[in-house]
């Protein structure tokens, strides 16, 4: 028993070593690199609905805690202050929607600023400082829409979009590298996620990039003269298909196998994944969203319904224009108006392996008596209360018409 709390005590040391080494490294950090003496933007691109960090990458000894900032334009006077002025916001990133206001899709963490399912609104230029108006470091973020995307499946032959050039400007598409399998043990998909770059040497000194003379077609940077021809062209994604295996768990004893098969099915259905399963009732008519856990758009998602694999070549959105059942570049299942047959078992894959299973159930609405103080029940009221005294009018002018002509009529 001492020898065990012995080592616990030792371990608890260890521990507090480390976490102190990892807070002096941060720090030695800021000790390392010097602000700048002029405040300058790092470029940094990203697709919508993506969850990015900026770090702040340069900050005063001093300075125990800052503040992010904000600004759309740069010299704007309008800023939006993003801190709660104690140097950390936290939030629960399963709970973010997409299109909240960016005030609820942040948090400060080690003095880094997380933006969670970033949209096109949130491009601009990124301050941290201090609440006293002190910026230290810079950043010109563009989030670049999935709207007007373009794709390219590999296995049918399509291709990815040319480069454009021209005298003093050029487009193209830098792609991030290839997702892993989305699927195992069955043909999965792979994606590849390619974002609008230009290159000019017109651009803003002031803005810095990986690549001298190239940043990001949403980039502030890019002069203003330029910025329509650089809508030109969208972002894009490669998907081809893919074959992996899956990966083997630690096979049991011959005994203890023996017994875990017998009671798989005495008690189990061994046809069924082994997934935790969520079960869900939705009205029809009524349309449907279903997220992955713990999945991000960058990762490698894939759904299946029951036995069948709803690969992108047939589902991914805007594929077919008269879709009802797609799945978005955020990797979110969607059912539009939904009916009897899409009742079933959804599965979810991540990163190559089965994570999630969604049980749907689907019903019929029951039909609620209506009350005086219903919204539809005033605004019928209402247009039957508007029709009648129209008609009424009507009513009473076409008679008073008949009187006249008739009093005309009768000298005569």
């Amino acid at each position: 028993m001492e020898t065990r709390l012995l080592g616990a005590a030792v371990l608890l040391c260890l521990v507090d070593v480390l976490h102190a080494f990892a807070i002096e490294e941060k720090g030695d950090v800021f000790k390392r690199m010097a602000c700048p003496a002029f405040l300058m933007f790092d470029n940094a691109a990203y697709l919508a609905d993506m969850t990015f960090e900026l770090p702040c990458n340069c900050k005063p000894e001093e300075v125990s805690s800052v503040t992010w900032y904000f600004q759309k334009h740069m010299g704007s006077h309008k800023a939006t202050v993003l801190t709660d002025f104690a140097g950390n916001m936290i939030v629960d990133s399963g709970h973010i929607r997409a299109g909240s206001d960016m005030l609820k899709r942040f948090s400060i963490r080690m003095f880094s600023l997380i933006v969670f399912r970033a949209q096109v609104t949130d491009s601009g230029h990124y301050l941290c400082g201090t609440k006293e108006g002190d910026f230290f470091y810079g950043y010109d973020v563009d989030v670049q829409p999935t709207k007007s995307i373009t794709v390219a499946f590999e296995d049918e032959g399509q291709h990815v979009q040319d480069d454009r050039t021209g005298q003093l400007i050029s487009l193209f598409t830098t792609f991030w590298d290839w997702t892993r399998c989305d699927r195992c043990g069955v043909r999965g998909e792979q994606r590849r996620i390619g974002l609008c770059y230009v290159q000019t040497a017109q651009l803003h000194p002031r803005y810095r990039a990986a690549v001298p003379n190239v940043t990001s077609c949403g980039s502030k940077a890019v002069p203003a003269h330029f910025q329509s021809l650089s809508h030109l062209r969208s972002p894009e994604v490669a998907i081809r298909s893919c074959m992996t295996p899956c990966r083997t768990d630690e096979v049991p004893e011959e005994g203890v196998q023996t017994i875990s098969n017998i009671i798989s099915k005495l008690g189990k259905k061994p046809w069924l994944p082994r997934v935790p399963t969520q079960f869900h009732k939705q009205p029809i008519g009524t349309d449907l969203i279903i997220a992955c856990p713990g999945a991000r758009p960058e990762h490698a998602v894939a759904w299946d319904k029951d036995s069948v694999r709803l690969y992108r070549s047939r589902y991914l959105v805007h594929v077919n224009k008269t879709m009802r059942v797609f799945i978005d570049h955020g990797n979110h299942l969607h059912i539009r108006r939904v009916r009897g047959r899409d009742r079933g078992t959804y599965f979810c894959w991540r990163e190559g392996e089965m994570v999630a299973g969604f049980r749907l159930s689907v019903f019929h609405q029951a039909r609620r008596r209506r009350s005086l103080q219903d919204p539809e029940t005033i605004y019928a009221m209402r247009i039957i209360g508007v029709s009648y005294i129209v008609i009424s009018i009507l009513f009473v002018v076409i008679h008073v018409c008949q009187c006249c002509w008739r009093a005309l009529r009768g000298p005569a």
